[in-house]
């Protein structure tokens, strides 16, 4: 069969070279630019969507009067991909993604992932590893002398020493390795244009050292002799244990783990020194967080919310899962030992008006193919809307890491009256027909308000909701900072009740961690015989990753907890990690060799049989397991699937 080329539709309208970030020279040469004041070189493909780091920061500058470009997934292995646009006039600005290029690449089992979710047509192998440090080594072959600068959350978790699970081994800060210029850390909007403000007003990079939200590197002779801190508010630098110390020594590293906790508050953190070897990573205060209005003009931004039009063709699978979804919030209080959210986003919960909402539903309603579904309002947690500290004063002196373990604070405003009437509202939209809650809901929260719960039953839930216990254990839910399973079980008896009032059968899919520091084989057979009595039957189970910097991942490279130091159990071998995941699916039969194994080394061989109380069968005997009243499917998106920001 012979292949014709077709020829464009001459009825087709012109293709709008206006519309997106310039990715190529026609572009530029349509807004009549000669030359760029930012490059952003972006490990994910461009998505003009602010879900997406290197699209709100681009948009963010653009707003402010500058000529940004995007160049995005360049190849790595030649300057010249990166020089398409030519040489800026400020600076190049580096973002691995969305994801941490290696947790973006590789499974907990270190294996190759089946796809990326952020290229087109998920396919691999379109960022280099370490990607931060590839990209800012290419910027500095193809502009010599230009700043580079580093952000996103690859840069912004790999800001000081850290333990980096893929290599086994403790690595010095993203800023040393990559030699670039100065590290933008958090949430970069007030940081990155502070930056573009001050070197096109004439200053040189080497002169921005007290910028808050970044860090640089000072050299030997003006570190040295700067003055400790002696307490929080003396305002003067604390010194961390050096990389030398804490790739050495495990002690140090808890000690540099604790320290680095404390000092992420705005309000009452410090500057921190780490040396690393004759010079020393100077990290300024964290930036202080948008209020409404600002947050209201990030998100007013023109996006036109899909995919540069060079992707013609191809879909982008990360995009797919959010395109019609809306950001209500950034930043997370719950200080999740696993989770990362918090060390990038913040403690301090960032919110938009309702106003800003209905207006982006309006952009929506623009979409060629929105049919009045939104399949998302939320954030990092679907429940955090509007809520923060009730006093100021107490929030900027706080050096609490949790505002809900072991307990809800009592400063804490837990008020859903604010989400449940900004629910109302998008459900009232003109063109909006359904209106899903798919973020995870934070239950202990929920449980304080029946009539939020009444809500997302009645109007938020599609047959399924997302939420997430992680376990059932006490002792290891302390470890995760996670409150007990008992909250959970309120929390599902009341949802329960609200969705048969609603005269609707819904269900909760509870999503769960295996091999957790604090887990063992015997804590993983008990939570494995609590979803049986339960009839749960979880599709798929989060496998622990010891992402950089996490409290968790603390735990997993020292085994201990940094905070009471208490020794603290970590399955470390791979063959350990897939037994505990083997426990939590014993209904798959194609896990049952791994269950009896799991079994047997946990001294619970009992549990191998066709007795009611057995988890599974064994060898060579058919399943016998019992119908069960509730299967837990979806997929479970892995940490920081839904963009974290810039």
């Amino acid at each position: 069969m012979s292949l014709v080329q077709l020829r464009a539709s001459k009825t087709a309208p012109p293709r709008d070279l206006r519309a997106f970030l310039p990715m190529t020279r026609e572009e530029m040469d349509a807004r009549g630019w000669d030359e760029l004041d930012v490059l952003i070189i972006n490990g994910d493909a461009y998505v003009d969507h602010p879900a997406f780091g290197g699209a709100l920061i681009g948009r963010f500058l653009e707003g402010r009067g500058l000529r940004v470009g995007m160049i995005a997934q360049p190849r790595w292995d030649d300057p010249k991909d990166i020089s398409r646009l030519g040489r800026p006039r400020l600076f190049v600005g580096i973002t691995a993604g969305n994801l941490d290029s290696m947790l973006n690449k590789l499974t907990a089992q270190k294996k190759i992932r089946g796809e990326d979710q952020y290229s087109p047509d998920g396919a691999l192998e379109q960022r280099p590893n370490r990607a931060s440090i590839v990209y800012a080594n290419l910027a500095r072959q193809a502009f010599p002398g230009l700043p580079v600068v580093l952000g996103g959350i690859e840069a912004s978790l790999r800001r000081i020493a850290h333990y980096d699970y893929w290599s086994d081994q403790v690595r010095r800060s993203v800023l040393v390795d990559s030699k670039a210029d100065l590290l933008i850390f958090g949430m970069g909007e007030r940081p990155v244009w502070e930056v573009a403000r001050r070197l096109k007003a004439g200053e040189d990079i080497s002169t921005l050292r007290d910028v808050r939200g970044t860090a640089v590197m000072l050299p030997k002779g003006q570190w040295e002799h700067l003055p400790k801190s002696r307490y929080v508010r003396d305002g003067l630098p604390l010194h961390l244990p050096s990389f030398e110390e804490v790739s050495a020594d495990k002690d140090a590293f808890l000690e540099m783990s604790r320290a680095f906790q404390h000092e992420t508050n705005p309000g009452n953190g410090r500057p921190l020194i780490q040396p690393h070897g004759d010079r020393a990573l100077y990290c300024n205060p964290p930036a202080l967080p948008l209020d409404m209005r600002d947050m209201d003009q990030l998100y007013d931004l023109p996006f036109v919310r899909r995919p540069h039009w060079t992707y013609e063709g191809s879909k982008i699978p990360a995009f797919e899962t959010v395109k019609h979804s809306i950001v209500t919030m950034r930043g997370c209080f719950g200080g999740c030992t696993f989770c990362s959210i918090t060390e990038h986003e913040g403690r301090i919960i960032q919110s938009r008006s309702a106003e800003s909402v209905l207006r982006e539903i309006r952009a929506l309603r623009r979409m060629d193919d929105f049919r009045g579904v939104i399949s998302d309002v939320g954030g990092p947690t679907a429940n955090m809307y509007r809520m923060r500290c009730k006093s100021e004063e107490i929030e900027r002196a706080c050096r609490k890491l949790s505002c809900v373990h072991p307990g809800v604070c009592e400063n804490l405003d837990t008020d859903h009256a604010p989400l449940v009437d900004l629910l109302k509202k998008v459900r009232q939209a003109e063109g909006v027909r359904r209106v899903f809650i798919a973020s995870g809901v934070r239950y202990d929260l929920a449980e304080r308000s029946p009539a939020f719960i009444r809500e997302l039953a009645t109007h938020h839930t599609g047959g399924q909701l997302s939420v997430a216990p992680e376990h059932v254990k006490d002792e290891v839910l302390a470890r995760m900072k996670k409150p007990g399973v008992a909250s959970y079980e309120r929390f599902a008896e009341q949802f329960a009740c609200a969705s048969e009032a609603a005269g609707k059968d819904q269900h909760l899919v509870p999503y769960f961690i295996s091999g957790h520091p604090g887990s063992t084989l015997d804590d993983m057979v008990d939570l494995a015989l609590w979803l049986k009595a339960r009839g749960v039957r979880p599709r798929q189970v989060q496998d622990f990753i010891p992402t950089p910097m996490s409290m968790a991942t603390c735990m997993y490279y020292t085994g201990r907890d940094p905070f009471t130091r208490a020794p603290v159990y970590t399955a470390k071998e791979l063959r350990e990690k897939k037994l505990q995941k083997s426990l939590l699916l014993y209904w798959d039969e194609s896990q049952h060799h791994l269950a009896r194994e799991a079994l047997r080394r946990a001294g619970r061989g009992a549990l191998i049989g066709h007795g009611p109380s057995c988890l599974v069968p064994p060898e060579g005997g058919a399943s016998r397991t019992s119908s069960v009243s509730h299967v837990a499917g979806g997929r479970r998106p892995r940490r920081g699937l839904r963009p974290a920001g810039p």
